[in-house]
Formats: C-alpha cells, sequence, structure tokens
C-alpha cells in the first residue's frame, strides 16, 4: 500500500485512535495541521506525525 502524503479526516482519526470529531476539534484547536482542496478537509501525513511526537514530549492528550 502506498502511504499517502494528505489523509482524510476519518483516516487521520484512525491512525490516532480517536474518532473525526477529535481531529476536528484538534483541527480547530491549531494543534493538528490541515488544508483545504475545494471543499475538503485534508490532513498531511506529516501533521499526524508531528502531533504523536509533540505528544510524547510536553503536549498532553487530546
Amino acid at each position: 500500500m502506498t502511504s499517502k502524503l494528505l489523509l482524510t479526516v476519518d483516516e487521520a482519526g484512525e491512525l490516532l485512535g480517536v474518532g473525526r470529531s477529535t481531529v476536528y476539534d484538534l483541527i480547530r484547536g491549531h494543534r493538528l495541521e490541515s488544508v483545504r482542496i475545494g471543499r475538503s478537509r485534508r490532513v498531511p501525513r506529516a501533521a499526524v506525525l508531528a502531533y504523536v511526537d509533540w505528544l510524547r514530549g510536553d503536549g498532553e492528550a487530546a
């Protein structure tokens, strides 16, 4: 399977083990980067990894 650069909100949530509403909360809180493509919201795979690194450091659980 090819590693996508951009994930849907559901895919990002699946990787993080959280639901889509939590992913949207993280995006709204500027803790998880996202981009818009047309009317769609996508989360860069690198942003998911950066968020996990932040959690492992000084961050708090969402």
